[in-house]
């Protein structure tokens, strides 16, 4: 999740697009890293998983750099590999999503279900959806104790960014109906109540060093 202290949350009016997915056509070995997880937000998660790129300083990569120079560095992997791998991984995440229409579809049924808001304590404070719980260690305990490992769970962030991590967590914890809605808050905003405000992060910038 983003670090609270080095952003600040400016709220905005201005028109954006809602996170989409570009097609795996546009995905090629010359392609920034920028533009794969432009196309493919959770890419790194597939690099991380399948070659253990991205998890340590060394392994680390650049926005300018291209997944070609990228595979070179890493034992020379085979670039079209690195790309199947990614929409593979995307398709299989693809499953979890909901859309906001159908969050909301799901929250007025009798069936129950549980939203998660993982963003930050700033995040939270400024604005959420008043039927969702912010993931805290309270609030988890409560969680894993009173919660139906059948209901389903909904994880929400800010853009729909970060939340297949939290979805992974729920999972491993017996969880059998986890989902993460697509967008996140910013997309239920601009699909379902355009009262919830919307926002972006800001870099602070950095505090002046006592001389």
């Amino acid at each position: 999740m983003t670090d609270p202290s080095r952003f600040s949350i400016i709220f905005t009016n201005v028109s954006q697009t809602v996170t989409k997915f570009c097609s795996m056509s546009e995905i090629t070995p010359e392609s920034t890293m920028q533009a794969v997880l432009e196309a493919y937000p959770w890419a790194q998660r597939a690099l991380f998983r399948h070659f253990h790129i991205g998890g340590c300083s060394s392994c680390a990569f650049h926005a300018e750099e291209t997944l070609k120079e990228l595979c070179e560095r890493n034992d020379r992997i085979d670039p079209q590999e690195v790309i199947d791998r990614i929409k593979q991984s995307h398709d299989e995440d693809r499953q979890l999503w909901m859309s906001p229409t159908e969050v909301e579809v799901a929250l007025q049924s009798n069936d129950p279900c549980h939203l998660v808001d993982i963003r930050t304590s700033e995040e939270w404070d400024a604005v959420h959806l008043e039927a969702s719980t912010h993931m805290s260690q309270e609030s988890m305990q409560m969680m894993l104790s009173q919660w139906q490992r059948e209901a389903l769970l909904v994880i929400v962030d800010h853009k729909g960014k970060t939340s297949l991590d939290a979805a992974t967590y729920f999972q491993g914890q017996g969880f059998t109906q986890v989902r993460c809605m697509e967008g996140g808050i910013d997309a239920w905003s601009q699909q379902v109540d355009p009262t919830i405000p919307r926002y972006r992060l800001e870099p602070m910038p950095p505090t002046p060093e006592a001389s």
